[in-house]
């Protein structure tokens, strides 16, 4: 087990029943030979960032999260979300968490190809809470083995020339242990902030940022067919904010992925996996 709060005994139960149940994936095969796990849909997005001194290049971010590797989400969306995002050639890969479901070994698959990917000016990630509630020690390995940096309440500057940019990590906002005057300590003014729920925007009211990306919500993974969630899970924070792109009435914006991969069903509906390819321009 790993650090991560509230994994209780009946949800270990019903993981554990789970993992029995969906054991060598068949139930994921299924649902994607009958087209019940969906296409992978991507969303591109031109935003800026005011910079002092605007890098000659624009910055490429590629996000993607709750990617659920693991008997329930069949590989084959793992493999798109890796074609998408190297066909895009990022400077930067954020990482929203809940690389994994059910057992912390399905990591290994998807750092692997998490490996595969190049980005100059790095791959960060956060915790899911289905990464705490495992081993998150082995899980770290994996993905540090991947290039990937794991940031739990902490702020990284980009190199040169986007080095007026920080990625600030905030951990898990149910399950971990937040903290939002570590994680924004030493940041300068430009700020991304990468975090696993929209229920981190509870944690840093105070602290301003430029851009947030996170996940958790699947989008419900379940929705009515104009897309509006069901269901959403626990953890989630504010429901209005269960997926899409969003202008803060406190300044900043937000982007909250619908995820890659499934939990506790093998399925979607109304409500695709997704991966986000954004372009930051400078504004002076």
């Amino acid at each position: 087990m790993g650090r991560g709060r509230y994994y209780d005994w009946w949800r270990r139960a019903g993981e554990t029943a789970e993992a029995l149940f969906y054991a060598n994936g068949w139930a994921a095969r299924t649902a994607h030979a009958l087209g019940l796990q969906g296409r992978l849909h991507i969303d591109r997005r031109d935003v800026t960032v005011p910079l002092s001194a605007p890098p000659a290049e624009p910055l490429r971010v590629a996000f993607a999260s709750d990617f659920h590797a693991g008997p329930l989400t069949d590989p084959r969306l793992l493999d798109a979300m890796q074609q998408v995002i190297a066909a895009f050639a990022p400077h930067v890969i954020l990482l929203g968490g809940d690389f994994v479901s059910l057992h912390h070994r399905h990591v290994t698959g998807l750092a692997a190809r998490l490996r595969e990917l190049q980005a100059p000016a790095g791959k960060f990630g956060v915790f899911g809470n289905h990464d705490l509630w495992v081993d998150d020690t082995f899980i770290r390995l994996q993905l540090e083995a991947a290039d990937v940096r794991m940031l739990v309440n902490e702020a990284v500057r980009l190199p040169p020339p986007y080095d007026e940019l920080y990625v600030c990590g905030l951990d898990e906002p149910g399950v971990g242990q937040p903290d939002p005057v570590r994680t924004f300590s030493g940041a300068g003014a430009r700020r991304l902030l990468l975090m696993h729920s929209p229920l981190g925007l509870r944690h840093v009211r105070a602290y301003p940022f430029d851009l947030a990306f996170c996940g958790h919500t699947h989008g419900g993974q379940i929705a009515r067919p104009d897309g509006r969630p069901i269901v959403l899970p626990s953890g989630s924070g504010d429901r209005r904010f269960a997926s899409g792109y969003f202008e803060l009435a406190e300044g900043g914006r937000l982007v909250t992925s619908r995820g890659i991969g499934m939990s506790d069903l093998p399925i979607r509906l109304f409500s695709p996996s997704e991966v986000h390819l954004y372009t930051l321009h400078a504004t002076g």
